[in-house]
């Protein structure tokens, strides 16, 4: 009986950690994201994949302040890719950098500066209810090899400070199940990037709306790992 208890209760648990279906209109925590304005002209960051022994992916992600300040524009350039079973590909811009290891899985989660979570899956429709980072959820998936893709996203900044800024995060590939193939910091490669608006002394892009403050991760994700982890231990404890 305990058996069957805790087989229900795991069960749940997987209902409520799964993707799920879209659902419309269901955005972040601090509500939608917010279209970043005056980002720093000419400014460009990118993510150049390395030669790995495990992945035969290469190529690029860059990103590129649009002339009038509003967004950034994405250049993406991957090959390499796997067997295509294992697609369609995913790629997102992560909350940290990859370590000097290459680890990365220390990347963490997605850039998530409104706290929407992963769960339900993003709606392209509707991109300012997304997770900032989630850029295949926003713009598709990776679905052929070579990929190249062009678009502008208006959700991300080039200008330090707000939490849409993604010049010291990093670039990460995965299969369709969320293996993470490899990874890559974003550098900057052209340009300075501090704000176009000579008014704000801070450096940070102008927002329409409210856009959360960059600050370091304080391992959220990993707590919640482990705080989902404790629950379930608990539980198969009192019942077995």
């Amino acid at each position: 009986m305990h058996t069957a208890i805790l087989a229900t209760a795991l069960t749940g648990f997987a209902v409520v950690n799964a993707a799920g279906p879209i659902v419309e209109g269901y955005t972040g925590r601090l509500g939608d994201a917010a279209i970043v304005q005056d980002n720093p002209v000419g400014v460009t960051y990118t993510a150049t994949l390395p030669d790995s022994p495990t992945t035969g992916v290469r190529g690029y992600v860059a990103g590129t302040s649009n002339a009038n300040g509003t967004g950034v524009n994405f250049n993406v350039n991957l090959f390499g890719f796997p067997d295509a079973s294992l697609g369609p590909f995913l790629y997102h811009i992560h909350d940290q950098p990859v370590p000097a290891n290459g680890n990365c899985t220390a990347t963490r989660a997605h850039q998530d500066s409104y706290i929407r979570g992963e769960a339900p899956p993003c709606d392209r429709t509707q991109p300012q209810t997304c997770q900032d980072g989630d850029l295949a959820g926003k713009h598709g998936n990776i679905t052929t090899s070579p990929f190249q893709t062009a678009f502008l996203d208006l959700y991300l900044s080039t200008a330090q400070g707000p939490g849409s800024f993604f010049g010291n995060r990093s670039i990460v590939i995965h299969t369709s199940n969320t293996t993470r193939l490899t990874c890559a910091n974003f550098t900057l490669t052209s340009g300075n990037n501090t704000s176009s608006n000579t008014t704000s002394p801070s450096g940070n892009s102008t927002v329409t709306g409210s856009n959360p403050v960059s600050s370091p991760f304080t391992g959220g994700a990993a707590v919640t790992c482990v705080g989902s982890g404790a629950i379930i231990a608990g539980l198969a404890a009192f019942l077995l």
